[in-house]
């Protein structure tokens, strides 16, 4: 089966792991005592008002496992308040005259909830060609010609592709682009997918024939295609790796050389590292060396500096030697290079 995966599938992890749970969580120095939910907020951002950790803050919502694992919890007008004694965060309602807060849950319409992140940012890596490895390639559909007369394909022109099986209508189109190395050994990990667009099967055959739905970039023979599946959108409940990781940043999207914030990075280590979706890893950046010369001696001395810690990322799509993560806080530019570990 090729590694190109297109379902949008977030798994419920373990709820934290025991390493975590032993750290004691810290309340944010300028916390509030209540904040009320507006739309655009997000799980996390909401934490970060009152958690020095907020991708902690499944550990102190007072809900139970089925309600944690419920991503529809929290919509905009709601009372989120604080008791610094846990600390714990729990969910109410103003009501009445005296705003007065009273605790509860209710339903409300699943649109208007809240995300755990922005899921605006990583959308377009959950339902589109991302990854592959350059030997499974071979399973992929490819377009053999275009609409005659036509130099640019676009909405509803025809493309001809050999290898589309009958059985699926929807297909996604994508380019294969530059190779994905590991920043340390130089290895090719894999191919990132360059997404044109998709298109429907109109008429089978040898080649078939395909209506484009849509394109963001040129279409032209030789780009391939997978069948596209619907997306499943399950909860997934932020944590910390219960083992040891270590990893780089490995590629930035589109090429850059460096991002931030809410930008996404690919990442040296995948599931065959015990990297799943959910996990929370810490970034470090690389300080270099310092010479030190003792004059009185005449020695000279290197020195490698420790590396700083300046935020974090949360992974979202794992592959078998890659992953794909959201870059969450951080104090300075995410560069290539830079190192990931569990926080």
């Amino acid at each position: 089966m090729i590694r190109i995966i297109f379902p949008l599938i977030f798994a419920v992890a373990t709820l934290f792991s025991g390493a975590v749970a032993a750290q004691s969580i810290e309340v944010a120095d300028d916390a509030p005592d209540s904040y009320t939910v507006v739309r655009g907020d997000t799980l996390w951002d909401i934490s970060a008002r009152f958690l020095k950790q907020p991708w902690r803050w499944p550990e102190v919502w007072r809900l139970n496992r089925e309600q944690i694992s419920n991503p529809h919890l929290i919509y905009p007008g709601q009372v989120i308040m604080l008791d610094r004694s846990g600390p714990w965060l729990t969910i109410g309602k103003r009501i009445g005259g005296d705003q007065r807060l009273s605790p509860q849950i209710y339903t409300e319409e699943v649109d208007r909830a809240i995300a755990t992140i922005p899921m605006r940012d990583i959308e377009p890596f959950l339902i589109r060609p991302l990854f592959s490895d350059d030997s499974e390639l071979f399973e992929a559909g490819t377009v053999v010609a275009t609409e005659v007369g036509r130099v640019i394909m676009g909405v509803g022109d025809a493309i001809f592709a050999k290898d589309v099986a009958p059985e699926h209508e929807i297909w996604q189109i994508f380019r294969p682009s530059e190779p994905l190395l590991d920043p340390v050994t130089q290895e090719v990990l894999g191919y990132e997918a360059s997404h044109r667009g998709s298109a429907r099967l109109t008429e089978a055959g040898d080649p078939a024939t395909l209506k484009i739905l849509t394109a963001v970039e040129e279409i032209t023979a030789g780009d391939r295609l997978l069948p596209s599946e619907r997306p499943r959108l399950f909860a997934y409940i932020p944590h910390a790796p219960d083992i040891r990781i270590d990893g780089r940043v490995a590629g930035i999207y589109r090429g850059v050389l460096e991002t931030g914030r809410h930008h996404v990075v690919a990442i040296n280590i995948g599931e065959r590292d015990g990297i799943e979706d959910g996990h929370v890893l810490a970034l470090f950046r690389s300080r270099g060396q310092a010479e030190y010369k003792d004059e009185k001696t005449d020695t000279r001395e290197v020195f490698e500096l420790p590396e700083q810690r300046y935020g974090l990322a949360l992974v979202f799509r794992v592959f078998d030697r890659v992953a794909y993560a959201l870059v969450m806080d951080t104090d300075g530019p995410v560069k290539i290079g830079d190192s990931l570990r569990t926080p």
